[in-house]
């Protein structure tokens, strides 16, 4: 099975481990079971690394235009972290084509589109690798004729606690999400992720500390 085990940012982490994340001595951050790895730059996921890859592409780098590389998955669980993120929940794929990114995606990964949800002119289809869902969204804004990398979602265990302890400021107030029984909140940009990213509580049921593989959006 291929999985997602790296993601490469072009961020400083700082802003990451102020929300409570933990870096490790090499610079990176884990997020449930996969590693966050900073290079300098002006925002954006610049590449994704994946385990796994069936042996005729092992040796991949490119993916519809999104940058690839073969990456070993962190060996053992994330260190505690004050943020109390439990879990890797989504990495968001933009395209102009829905159905050339994810044929893309699945003919090098080994991984079929799961489903498609369709919300008038945007289309969204998705893949399982591993831990993390990746969500495909065609829109007519994106014109290109490669996929790009968008934003990602993270699974944190008390999400309205973690609102309120760092304040407007910071994250926004949590509200229900699309799945049911979920709640969500976005990171302000301000914090200096390099990228969107939202906080979600757990998937649904969750017994804690570790989260089960995130579940698919309705």
């Amino acid at each position: 099975m291929t999985a997602l085990s790296e993601i490469r940012i072009a961020a400083d982490p700082s802003g990451w481990v102020s929300l409570g994340l933990t870096q490790a001595a090499d610079g990176s951050i884990q997020v449930g079971t996969i590693r966050l790895r900073f290079v300098e730059g002006d925002g954006g996921v610049l590449a994704w690394g994946l385990a796994g890859l069936p042996n005729e592409h092992a040796d991949v780098t490119d993916i519809d235009g999104l940058t690839t590389y073969a990456a070993d998955a962190p060996q053992g669980p994330p260190p505690p972290n004050a943020m109390h993120a439990v879990g890797f929940d989504h990495l968001i794929v933009t395209t102009s084509s829905l159905d050339r990114t994810c044929q893309a995606i699945g003919d090098t990964t080994g991984e079929a589109i799961k489903r498609i949800r369709e919300i008038g002119a945007i289309r969204q289809g998705f893949h399982r690798l591993g831990e993390a869902v990746i969500e495909v969204v065609e829109s007519p804004k994106v014109t290109s004729a490669h996929a790009g990398f968008g934003g990602l979602v993270i699974n944190v265990a008390d999400l309205d606690g973690l609102c309120q302890r760092l304040g407007e400021d910071i994250v926004s107030p949590a509200k229900d999400a699309v799945q049911p029984g979920r709640r969500i909140a976005s990171v302000r940009q301000p914090v200096g992720l390099g990228l969107a990213v939202a906080l979600m509580s757990p998937p649904i049921p969750w017994t804690g500390p570790i989260a089960p593989p995130p579940v698919l959006a309705p």
